[in-house]
């Protein structure tokens, strides 16, 4: 090998010198490059500043210049940052320092001028303390000029009312009353106790003997106005002379009598309390109302309290249909005369309802009365019951009551008139139910005669039944009060449990015979009950109280409840009704498959001969005039036939349509497993088998849908690979063997032959497996070779 020239050991002489300094870096030294190798980014430096042409060499002492410049910059950088470092410090301890001096002296002044400020307090206490004694002085002193003062006023006003009536100044008089009874009002919160006793015994001092007045005055003037009607008013054949006298006087004895309604209502107060009809508590009626209702209540006393034959308890019709009468004739004179006067005087009373108010207070007391002797009575209390509703409907409807305001309900929510109520209704419908159950005609439809009506054929019993729960909510749906109501409808939801119960033991007893007409009517009650029940759940009503039975927790009601299922209610998604709903679901399921039971016995029982037919020996198509359905399968159609016949008689529209789909579906399985998939079928034993399904058996069903193959899916495929001719069953055969090899073997290639699902697509087979064709086709006998 020859030696190297003078120029390559200058080049590798220049490059220990680039490698000496370098290679001293920290950087290199951890990296472990003591072995005297090149650092990478050293390498990659002089490749790239340098290269592999020797001629390149010139450029080293530049850049060694140019690196040692950038290294010395880089040293400057250093000292400058080092230097300016302990400058900043020192600044920013120097400001701390300054900080803290100053807080110092600020906490300083804040010790000397909390010393002051205790020293000019303490010297100050006592000129504070004896201010506090003056004003307590100047306080009592105020009061008592105060109470003075009202005393005065109360005096002052007690004169001028004195003085008024003697001058037989009325409207000022009652103008000093109504200042007075403002004063009462505002002394309320006072707590002069013996200043108020004094002013409220004042107060209905005078204001007893101005309302005695003018009570003696308007009613003078209500006898002169034929007040009260005790009958129905008649038109007069003349006007009075003195009409508009009478009128005026009317106008301002009201106006009068409205003036004192703050006294007369100071005076007359009573204790907030729950009162004992259970009424809410409701504003006072207005003073000429009452004035009015006086000779009202003293007739409604005289007939109806004590020992009078009028006072009868079976008879509470007759004091409900008074009051109703007195609202009535007395309607259209406060509507005429007393309204505008009250219009006119700024008074926010609808005149004809203050009067049924008044009115309907003798009515609520009287029952409130009478309605607790009358629970040991079963009979006289169900009329009682009978005659509140009846009144309740009339006040509201024919009079007009509003509905904010209580009626004659209430009565019946106090607990105990609330508890007979529930069990008188649970006693009497049971007896009803009982009584319809036991009924010659309980089974049977009253509109079987009328088609059109017939459309549920719901027999008698489930009717009435209905019916009585439609009579329960119809009873109990004007109370107000959610609760109450709720609790009615957990006796409907009781009653209509029993009933289910009890067609659950009439059916056990009919299940013998499940073709016979009580069997049928029996489904088609529970039919019935359910689409009722079902359109309850949907019903304004029954949604308002599932609101309230979520909203008021009845767990008596809902059962207890997660909280998905309280939520499902809240928002409507659920019915109070799901439960029955479901049972009754459950029965009806349960007979209709016992009915569709005994008809597949029957219609196998006939089809046994066609199960075995000599489908191998059948003639062929061609060699027969015309196709006519096989003998043996003749008994099978009019059974089938008779059945679907009597099941569209004695089954409502629902569950006919439900039974005859089901029927159906039984059917093609039974035809498909029993005469197809147990026989083998040459040519004309093929054709013969689905002229009889094509021809025969599905028109049967095509009375009840367009398209009854639908329903024979099983056997309508079956005669389609049956019937197939030779060279496309050959060709189905090979695909699907072909397909059974390919899935054996995971390897073989997809895509390359036609899959066997759409081969029987093409064919119109939907329903049947690959492996089903494979059967069917093995059940022909015309094959090549055979």
């Amino acid at each position: 090998m020859a030696a190297p020239s003078a120029e390559q050991q200058n080049g590798q002489s220049d490059e220990s010198d680039l490698q000496s300094p370098i290679s001293t870096n920290d950087e290199d030294s951890e990296t472990g490059l003591g072995d005297g190798a090149l650092p990478v980014y050293l390498v990659d430096l002089i490749e790239k500043e340098i290269g592999v042409d020797l001629k390149s060499l010139k450029k080293v002492s530049a850049l060694l210049e140019k690196l040692t410049a950038e290294n010395k910059l880089l040293e400057e950088q250093v000292l400058t940052v080092s230097s300016s470092v302990p400058l900043r410090v020192s600044a920013a301890l120097s400001a701390a320092e300054e900080s803290r001096v100053s807080l110092e002296g600020l906490l300083q002044r804040e010790r000397v001028l909390s010393n002051t400020l205790i020293q000019h307090l303490q010297g100050a206490q006592s000129w504070a303390d004896s201010l506090g004694r003056t004003l307590e002085q100047l306080d009592n002193t105020e009061k008592h000029m105060k109470y003075l003062q009202c005393l005065s006023r109360i005096e002052e006003l007690s004169d001028s009312i004195q003085q008024c009536l003697i001058t037989n100044s009325i409207w000022e008089a009652v103008v000093a009353v109504g200042s007075m009874a403002r004063l009462d009002v505002g002394l309320k919160q006072s707590g002069c106790s013996h200043l108020q006793a004094f002013l409220r015994e004042t107060l209905c001092f005078w204001h007893k003997i101005i309302k005695d007045r003018l009570a003696g005055d308007f009613e003078e003037l209500l006898i002169q106005l034929h007040w009260p009607f005790i009958s129905p008013p008649t038109q007069s054949l003349s006007t009075p002379a003195n009409a508009q006298e009478l009128h005026s006087q009317l106008e301002l004895l009201v106006a009068q009598l409205l003036s004192l309604q703050t006294s007369d209502d100071l005076i007359s107060e009573k204790p907030t309390s729950v009162s004992r009809v259970g009424l809410p508590p409701t504003t006072p009626l207005s003073l000429p109302v009452q004035i009015m209702l006086l000779p009202l209540s003293k007739r409604f006393r005289y007939h109806f309290t004590g020992n009078r034959q009028t006072n009868s308890l079976n008879k509470p019709e007759w004091f409900l249909t008074q009051v109703l009468m007195w609202m009535g004739n007395s309607s259209n004179f406060m509507e005429e005369k007393i309204q505008p006067i009250l219009d006119r005087n700024g008074a926010n009373v609808n005149a004809k309802v203050e009067l049924c108010r008044g009115l309907l207070t003798l009515a609520q007391e009287k029952l409130a009365l009478d309605a607790p002797r009358l629970l040991y009575d079963d009979s006289l209390f169900c009329h009682l019951v009978d005659e509140i509703l009846q009144f309740e409907r009339e006040l509201r409807t024919t009079h007009s009551y509003p509905s904010t305001l209580p009626g004659v309900l209430h009565v019946l929510l106090e607990e105990v008139v609330l508890q007979k109520w529930l069990t008188v209704e649970r006693k009497m419908a049971i007896e009803k139910v009982d009584a319809m159950l036991s009924a010659e005609g309980a089974w049977s439809s009253q509109y079987k005669d009328i088609s059109d009506m017939d459309e549920l054929k719901a027999p008698d019993c489930a009717e009435t039944f209905m019916t009585l729960l439609l009579v329960i909510t119809d009873r109990y749906r004007a109370l107000p009060c959610p609760r109450a109501q709720l609790r009615f409808l957990a006796l409907q939801r009781e009653l209509v449990d029993d009933f289910r119960i009890r067609l659950t033991q009439v059916m056990k007893e009919e299940s013998r015979n499940p073709l016979g007409a009580r069997y049928c009517a029996i489904l088609n009650a529970a039919n019935y009950i359910s689409t009722v029940l079902g359109d309850w759940g949907d019903n304004v009503f029954f949604l308002q109280l599932q609101q309230s039975a979520v909203a008021l927790g009845e767990e008596e009601l809902l059962g207890p409840l997660g909280v998905t299922e309280s939520g499902r209610l809240a928002s409507l998604e659920g019915s109070l009704f799901e439960g029955l709903l479901g049972l009754l679901e459950r029965l009806r399921g349960d007979m209709l498959g016992r009915l569709l039971e005994a008809v597949m016995r029957d219609v196998q029982k006939k089809a046994q001969p066609y199960c075995r037919d000599r489908w191998l020996s059948l003639p062929s198509q061609c060699d027969q005039a015309t196709m006519s359905l096989s003998s043996l399968a003749c008994p099978l159609m009019l059974c089938l036939r008779d059945h679907l016949l009597q099941l569209q008689q004695m089954l409502c529209l629902p569950l006919f349509q439900m039974g005859w789909q089901d029927l159906a579906e039984r059917l093609d399985l039974f035809l498909y497993q029993n005469v197809i998939l147990y026989n083998h079928f040459n040519e004309g034993g093929a054709a013969q088998l689905q002229f009889d399904m094509t021809r025969n058996l599905f028109p049967l069903f095509g009375h009840y849908c367009k398209r009854p193959e639908n329903f024979f899916k099983h056997v309508k495929e079956a005669c389609i690979i049956l019937c197939l001719n030779v060279g496309s069953a050959l060709l189905l055969r090979d695909v699907l063997r072909q397909a059974e090899e390919d899935e054996e073997e995971p390897g073989t290639p997809e895509g390359k032959q036609l899959s066997p699902m759409s081969a029987l697509n093409e064919l119109g087979v939907y329903r049947l497996a690959p492996c089903d064709v494979l059967i069917l086709l093995n059940l022909r006998a015309s094959w090549p070779g055979k």
